[in-house]
């Protein structure tokens, strides 16, 4: 039997970031190291380069990589891509008889080995090169030297490695054994992708009537709620996302506090999709109509805001599909559709959907759906739960989405096992909710955001929701509104995608019940308008922080990145700094550097020692740098070792902003 030799001429092993599942993702200019381990047989020298093919398979540039550290044989190159489209890269390694010759000259000529069989193959060497080079003269010259008898060897050496042949030989070396690797397939999507503010809202609260009569309460609308977009822009958020706004089943409807039943004009679960008004591709008539929502739509790109739709891809016992298609469902033996559990607990409002009776009439009609969707302008999908649908399902869907609108974006709600969260990202989610919620311990976010911002960040692209309608965690219940501002500032600042939901600029952290996540009038299953203009009147909100935060992302490309992010040691576990360094390309790009120090005790005040890694946001040992914070306007001079004191009654956090030099 033949065996497939797997090894080139020159190994080239390890290539990272890679998918196994898929393509790398970036977005347009986002800088990535990549990644090989190069060696060969022997002494000769080696050189390795990354080599960037654009989506029309053009060869583009090759970038030249370096060692990582002397004897590793890890060779890195950063890169970033211009534009959206599938792109790609390979790794090549050549060795370099020049830089080889080069080296056994300076050993042997002094020693007097093997004087002139050395010069005449660096003038051989010399000559190849300058038949292929633009300045051949300089190199013409240099053979001539190595070839001249009447010098001395060294000086006949020294005159052929001037400055100018140098530089001629290292932009345009001799490369022999060429060996080039696979290639590796990078997507870029649109910046929407890896950097945006989310806000999260119930269209229906928004001018909801509720102090009236049992069954007389009435809905917000579409209408109504377009009025909180200038407020959400104000705020700076680029994204309003929407829970479901399509018809609610009456069959076993929930009530307030998730009560098996409700009363008179509680109007349920808008995750219970599906009445007699429709399903899927249909809106609540509380809110209105088809054309009212596309009016919304159209209301929130004047303000500069993208509408991200949820995809609940479940039903009320009265959606259409389930008389229409009762094979998209499971059927106990009894004969009844089996509704959701994950016992104890039970939703008897909700049927799952079966993908494994009719695969196919099913992708039809959720693709149908989606793309309804998008004709109604959604290009961003907040997916419910879709780690309870086959991996496969969403490969296929999300591919087929990328094909005819590879603008739409898709983001998964799955707080569910690592890895299934991480496979859901290699096969195509956009981005994906993650632990930051139950992440809150330095040592814990610590390890998590290295995880992220190095280990997946290739193809996983975390968005960070402090709290959701459905988690309220038990910082935010007993810390006040500190653990409010101090989450929103990890959030915003740890993360390029950020959300929170409406609400949370109220600091509102009354639980159902102790040691519950759920909250007391919870908004998933009744109306819940809020007075915005009194809260703002009173003070009684974080508004201005959020707003401030949200200024800070949009003006510093540095927080539009999650790779860049480092963690610099603090004597106190209570405090915990990072820092986000963008380096720039000249007088018009400068470098970005942004540094947080955060009091992670929402209850006390802190003080420790900062010991900044110089290096790692583009300084040296030794530097003193001014840095301005940007939530106080009170400006410092910093070095290496710095004393901080955070209270959290007059503000839990340093953001500094790094003057240039």
């Amino acid at each position: 039997m033949t065996v497939e030799p797997v090894i080139g001429r020159l190994p080239i092993l390890d290539i990272s970031p890679d998918n196994d599942l898929g393509p790398v993702k970036a977005v347009p200019g986002e800088r990535f190291t990549v990644g090989a381990t190069v060696f060969r047989e022997g002494h000769d020298s080696l050189a390795a380069g990354v080599v960037v093919y654009s989506p029309e398979g053009r060869r583009e540039r090759l970038v030249p990589m370096r060692e990582h550290a002397p004897g590793t044989d890890r060779h890195e190159a950063e890169i970033s891509l211009p534009h959206e489209g599938a792109w790609s890269f390979s790794v090549e390694a050549w060795t370099d008889p020049f830089t080889t010759w080069h080296h056994v000259a300076r050993v042997k000529l002094p020693l007097g080995q093997d004087t002139e069989l050395v010069l005449e193959e660096g003038a051989r060497l010399l000559a190849r090169a300058g038949r292929r080079v633009p300045r051949k003269a300089a190199l013409t010259r240099a053979a001539k030297a190595l070839r001249d008898t009447t010098a001395a060897p060294l000086d006949r050496l020294a005159a052929a490695l001037t400055p100018e042949v140098l530089d001629e030989m290292a932009r345009h070396p001799v490369r022999a054994l060429v060996t080039r690797s696979r290639r590796t397939r990078v997507v870029v999507h649109r910046e929407r992708a890896l950097f945006g503010s989310w806000y999260e809202f119930f269209p229906r609260s928004e001018g909801a009537q509720v102090d009236t009569a049992p069954g007389q309460q009435r809905s917000g609308t579409f209408a109504t709620a377009a009025k909180r977009l200038p407020a959400i822009a104000d705020m700076g958020f680029d994204v309003v996302y929407l829970p479901p706004v399509h018809p609610i089943g009456t069959s076993h409807r929930k009530g307030a506090g998730n009560a098996l039943s409700a009363g008179p004009g509680e109007p349920g679960s808008v995750w219970a999709v599906g009445s007699a008004d429709g399903g899927h591709d249909a809106v609540h008539p509380d809110l209105g109509t088809l054309s009212d929502f596309d009016a919304f739509v159209a209301e929130a790109a004047e303000h500069g805001l993208e509408v991200a739709l949820d995809l609940a891809l479940q039903c009320s016992p009265d959606h259409p599909w389930v008389t229409e298609h009762p094979e998209w469902f499971t059927t106990r033996a009894d004969g009844s559709i089996a509704y959701a559990e994950n016992p104890p607990k039970k939703y008897q409002d909700i049927y799952p959907l079966d993908f494994d009776n009719d695969f196919e009439g099913l992708y039809a009609e959720i693709r149908r759906v989606v793309q309804h969707w998008i004709d109604h302008g959604v290009r961003i999908f907040r997916v419910d739960n879709p780690h309870t649908k086959p991996v496969a399902f969403w490969e296929r869907l999300l591919a087929d989405v990328a094909r005819r609108d590879p603008d739409v974006l898709f983001l998964a709600e799955a707080f569910t096992r690592p890895a299934m969260m991480r496979t859901l990202a290699k096969v195509g989610f956009h981005q994906s909710y993650t632990y930051f919620t139950w992440r809150n311990g330095k040592d814990e976010i610590t390890d998590y955001l290295t995880e992220l911002s190095r280990e997946t960040a290739h193809y996983l692209r975390p968005n960070f929701f402090p709290a959701t309608p459905d988690i309220l965690h038990a910082y935010l219940q007993h810390g006040g509104r500190p653990a409010f501002e101090v989450r929103a500032v990890l959030a915003a600042l740890l993360s390029p995608t950020w959300g929170v939901y409406s609400g949370f600029e109220l600091c509102e952290n009354t639980p159902a019940a102790p040691g519950s996540e759920e909250y007391l009038h919870s908004e998933k299953f009744q109306y819940r308008p809020r007075d915005w203009a009194a809260a703002e009147a009173s003070g009684e909100t974080i508004s201005g922080l959020i707003t401030r935060l949200n200024g800070l992302r949009r003006s510093h490309p540095a927080l539009r990145e999650l790779r860049n992010l480092r963690f610099h040691h603090v004597d106190r576990p209570e405090l915990v700094c990072f820092s986000k360094h963008r380096p720039g390309t000249g007088p018009d790009d400068p470098d970005d550097t942004v540094v947080t120090v955060v009091n992670l005790d929402p209850h006390h005040a802190h003080e420790a020692t900062v010991h900044l890694d110089l290096p790692s946001i583009g300084h040296t040992w030794g530097e003193e740098l001014k840095v301005t914070d940007e939530l106080t306007g009170r400006s410092y001079t910093w070095g290496a070792d710095n004393y901080v004191r955070l209270d959290p009654a007059t503000g839990p956090a340093h953001v500094f902003t790094v003057d240039g030099r």
